[in-house]
């Protein structure tokens, strides 16, 4: 057995175990260092994992390129189809045991970790499963040759995924690239590597080869950086700050030219205009947009613009139903909103609450901490909102929103686009009309309409602008983990 096996407990009582130690080859590894995980909800320590430095970093690239060459580049497409269907059922059997350690680790309440994140990872690792005897060519007609493509896996990828949603982000990242035939080395995040670990547990058991998915921790600055100017490392994937994606770009440009996809940071709109047919759904959807994950979305829908005619009427059902969510331990299971993630996010929201207060906006409701213990923050809402506000333009990444009236299309259009991000926006009309002028002239990745926030694996996901580069999810993620070959066979002509 593991020296690194660690046996956890709950805050409800439920008993977990989790292997600490780096996942390198299929094997749990030692460190550099060990780096401390804590409970958002107590300030309490969990437990400590080993974490990676460049040393580590290249073992794990190191055993994902001899497994990449060795055999799991060509292995037949319905092998890699049937392990990934078979870590499905795995994360199905196990998913209280991730439910509990996500919650944990993250704070989020454990109804979302079951519900929304396992789901979650089942269909992503279903759908792209499907894909793996799907990854067609193309003939192309040309005078006397016989031409065709062929789409061929990158090699070694790396994933770098963020803390708010951890073990959804680890399946955004691994099942495309294993579907298209590559092998890849995840780094998560230092603040919430549990959920992460005990995935590593079940890729092993599942069957995958030595090296196909290796799972490390570790801090950006060495981890990260190691990972992204490794020369071995064909491709990088990435989610997390617009800041950290050109230090990551900026890297692969240094060293090697490895393809980059970066899902970056959001400020997105959310318009509700004054013929929207059910306001109270319209109220319902845009606090999910906001406060759901205790806002630590980079889609969260931060900025409101609601048509004057509906302006007042909006604002207090919207209140009303901000302070009706719980805030809490988040292994009640009536709890809405759980904690910030860490301390230090507990701060920068916080700084920011402040700033729009000596900015002159309306702290209409919240701006306190929730409770004496862990990093809880009410919900927050600002009126009297104006463009140039740093609350208005900046990524808060926490339960802060800005409310703001408008007048017609035009002026909303004119202030949704006013931002330097465009991953996500959202349009609440009954005019079928209005919703595709309005959905088609917003500059951002992803649309809702009447609704906020449904993502899911068969839909691309990804932004504009300095929200990122490159799409998640649904067919066209294949595109980021692939390469195209285009062969020329000469069958006749002289010439």
């Amino acid at each position: 057995m593991s020296s690194f096996i660690t046996e956890l407990t709950a805050p409800n009582g439920y008993n977990v175990t989790v292997n600490t130690g780096l996942f390198i080859n299929n094997e749990f590894v030692a460190g550099a260092h060990t780096i401390e995980t804590v409970n958002p909800s107590t300030g309490e320590v969990i437990t400590s994992v080993q974490a990676a430095e460049a040393e580590q970093v290249d073992l794990a690239v190191e055993a994902a390129h001899k497994a990449f060459y060795g055999g799991w580049k060509t292995t037949n497409a319905r092998e890699r189809a049937h392990l990934m269907h078979k870590l499905a059922d795995l994360v199905q059997r196990d998913g209280e045991d991730i439910a509990h350690l996500e919650t944990m680790d993250n704070g989020k309440p454990l109804r979302d970790s079951r519900n929304f994140d396992i789901t979650g990872v089942v269909g992503q690792l279903r759908y792209f499963a499907g894909f793996c005897d799907k990854l067609h060519g193309k003939v192309i007609e040309t005078e006397g040759k016989l031409s065709y493509t062929v789409h061929e896996p990158i090699g070694v990828c790396a994933g770098i995924i963020p803390w708010n949603v951890p073990i959804a982000m680890l399946a955004w990242k691994i099942a495309p690239a294993l579907a298209t035939g590559n092998t890849i080395v995840i780094k998560s995040s230092e603040v919430t590597p549990l959920s992460a670990l005990k995935m590593a547990e079940l890729i092993k058991e599942a069957g995958f080869p030595p090296g196909v998915v290796n799972i490390i921790t570790g801090y950006g600055n060495k981890a990260g950086e190691a990972l992204s100017r490794h020369m071995k490392v064909s491709k990088v994937a990435f989610t997390g700050s617009t800041a950290t994606g050109r230090a990551i770009m900026k890297a692969a440009a240094e060293t090697n030219l490895k393809k980059v996809t970066l899902e970056l940071g959001g400020k997105s709109p959310n318009i509700i205009f004054d013929d929207v047919e059910n306001l109270d759904e319209a109220v319902f959807w845009s606090r999910m947009g906001i406060y759901w994950n205790a806002g630590q979305m980079c889609s969260a829908g931060s900025r409101i613009y609601v048509q004057e005619g509906i302006y007042d009427q909006f604002i207090e059902k919207f209140k009303a139903m901000a302070l009706s969510g719980k805030i809490g331990n988040p292994f009640d299971e009536d709890t809405f909103q759980g904690p910030q993630v860490s301390e230090i996010q507990f701060k920068r929201v916080m700084d920011y609450i402040e700033l729009g207060k000596k900015e002159g906006a309306t702290c209409y409701i919240g701006g306190k901490r929730s409770g004496s213990q862990g990093y809880f923050i009410e919900p927050t809402m600002f009126t009297d909102v104006k463009p140039d506000m740093r609350i208005m333009k900046e990524e808060i990444f926490g339960p802060v929103v800005a409310i703001s009236k408008f007048k017609d299309v035009d002026d909303v259009v004119a202030q949704a686009n006013d931002t330097t991000y465009g991953l996500a926006a959202s349009v609440f009309t009954s005019n079928i009309k209005r919703a595709i002028t309005v959905s088609n002239a917003l500059e951002a990745g992803s649309v809702w309409v009447n609704c906020y926030n449904l993502v899911s694996e068969n839909s691309p996901f990804g932004g504009y602008k300095q929200s990122g580069i490159g799409r998640e999810n649904g067919e066209y993620a294949l595109s980021e983990y692939t390469q195209i070959k285009a062969i020329k066979i000469n069958v006749g002509n002289p010439f």
